[in-house]
């Protein structure tokens, strides 16, 4: 069993800030846990924006503080993000989100991610594994 806080995690590598400036996670489920996913706290910052595509992974996303514009940049359709919505990169879409104020966010990706991925150039998390990481 593992029991851990956001607390626990503030400030150690768990805690990633981007290189952007635009978002911060706790990472409270990591790869290296076995359990076949990961799971986060991330805040996006009001007044930025951020492209994603996750290429190599699923991602689900439940919005629990803020609120955000979410667009999938392949069709251009937009949704509005707010407390209780959940939305899920089931097809890989490249996406924007624009948090109108700080948007408080768990996510889960499959396959779990490392804890050091930071979005490249594209957008993307590279797939890194644990025995790569080593």
């Amino acid at each position: 069993m593992i029991v851990r806080s956001f607390k626990d995690i503030e400030d150690t590598e768990r805690h990633v800030k981007a290189k952007t400036g635009t978002w911060e996670s706790k990472r409270i489920v990591l790869a290296r846990e076995g359990v076949g996913f990961s799971l986060h706290e991330t805040i996006l910052y009001a007044g930025t924006e951020t492209s994603m595509w996750y290429a190599n992974h699923i991602e689900a996303v439940l919005c629990v503080e803020g609120e955000a514009e979410l667009t999938n940049d392949e069709t251009g359709e937009k949704h509005w993000i707010t407390p209780g919505t959940m939305y899920l990169l089931n097809g890989h879409e490249k996406h924007t989100i624009r948090p109108k104020t700080d948007f408080r966010c768990v996510c889960v990706f499959n396959p779990p991610i490392t804890g050091r991925e930071d979005h490249d150039e594209n957008g993307v998390y590279p797939l890194i594994t644990e025995t790569e990481e080593a």
